[in-house]
């Protein structure tokens, strides 16, 4: 497969021990390469090879396209601005776009609005070029203009970090699923979860999406479809589109059994069947999502489970907190067979909930 690369030269004495840093912190993905003057991360999105001199850095950065290979170039100018509170003029050189609008971002544009049940309403966007949203994980950002402006859409800058656009243009980004796309007929659904009495923009556009009303979009990330042969998925109200994606996409040698907590059987939706799948709802009957702790309980009844095993699971910070407590502390899951991530907290303004960061 042909990669695409980019690289930069920093010069810099502080440098070296930034940089070891960010080994140190990514040190599952580390390539011993028998020297410490040059090191390799292999990531996600692509990988990073680190030469030092006594005048600073070379930083190579390679991917499989160009999505990926910008988020690669975010990850080593994030790490240098978080350490040294600037990316210090960093340029790259090579592929990819110096600037301008990035290459993961797409305009989006209501089509319909659909309401599944009482606490969850599905809205179809139309596309141009959503290819790539195929693949590469289910999560993307949304990107929701002030009301009543004309949107003023992010940039990336040279050195390879997003520039946002702020004061009266300043964007709501929320992190959502891609319930289904259609990559030939250019439309996508997103699923929101509707909670009451709390203020959550992302689901107060969706309350209130007309046809016509454009938002942005960039991505994809997060996880994919775990690939093993027997899956235990785990959520509550804000995972339920992420679930319902994965069992759809589920390969028929994999067995897959959920758990999923909703307010009652109201709000069960249809979900993907067949004979290697298996449902089972819990219901709050009216008790406050992220107080009923009914997804921790039905994992602790569980008495057996098999050696090949991975959980995913979604959900609330209190339920996320006992899950991986429960997934790697009692019974001892390796971190490469589970991915537990909390999709929203109580209280906490910023997640609207529905997808993974």
């Amino acid at each position: 497969m042909v990669q695409l690369s980019a690289q930069t030269h920093i010069r810099n004495d502080a440098i070296r021990p930034v940089m070891e840093k960010l080994r140190v912190e990514q040190s599952d993905c580390a390539i011993d390469s028998g020297t410490t003057n040059r090191w390799e991360l292999r990531m996600h999105y692509g990988s990073l090879r680190a030469a030092f001199d006594d005048g600073g850095a070379l930083i190579r950065v390679a991917a499989q396209d160009e999505t990926c290979l910008s988020y690669m170039k975010m990850i080593v100018a994030g790490h240098i601005a978080g350490q040294l509170g600037t990316t210090g003029g960093l340029r790259w050189q090579g592929d990819g776009s110096d600037a301008g609008t990035p290459v993961f971002f797409r305009e989006i544009t209501v089509k319909s609005s659909t309401r599944l049940s009482p606490h969850m309403r599905r809205v179809r966007f139309s596309g141009l070029d959503l290819g790539r949203f195929a693949r590469g994980g289910l999560h993307v950002r949304l990107l929701l203009p002030p009301a009543e402006r004309q949107p003023v859409w992010p940039s990336m800058g040279a050195d390879g970090m997003i520039v946002w656009p702020s004061g009266e243009d300043a964007l709501t980004v929320r992190v959502y699923t891609i319930r289904a796309l259609n990559v030939t007929d250019g439309w996508l659904d997103i699923d929101f979860v509707l909670h009451p009495g709390t203020e959550t923009p992302a689901a107060a556009f969706a309350q209130s999406a007309r046809a016509g009303d454009v938002i942005g979009m960039i991505g994809p990330g997060g996880g994919g479809v775990p690939e093993t042969k027997n899956l235990l998925l785990v959520g509550d109200d804000t995972a339920l589109p992420a679930i319902g994606r994965i069992l759809e996409e589920l390969a028929p040698a994999t067995h897959a059994e959920a758990l999923i907590e909703v307010n009652g059987p109201q709000d069960r939706i249809v979900l993907a069947e067949g004979e290697n799948i298996a449902v089972t709802w819990l219901y709050r009957h009216g008790r406050e999502a992220g107080t009923a702790g009914l997804l921790p309980s039905a994992l602790r009844e569980r008495k057996a489970f098999s050696e090949d095993l991975y959980v995913w699971a979604g959900c609330e910070f209190a339920d996320f907190r006992d899950i991986r407590r429960i997934v790697r502390k009692e019974w001892g899951l390796p971190r490469d067979r589970n991915l537990v991530t909390a999709y929203w907290r109580r209280g906490a303004q910023g997640e609207d909930g529905g997808g993974e960061e």
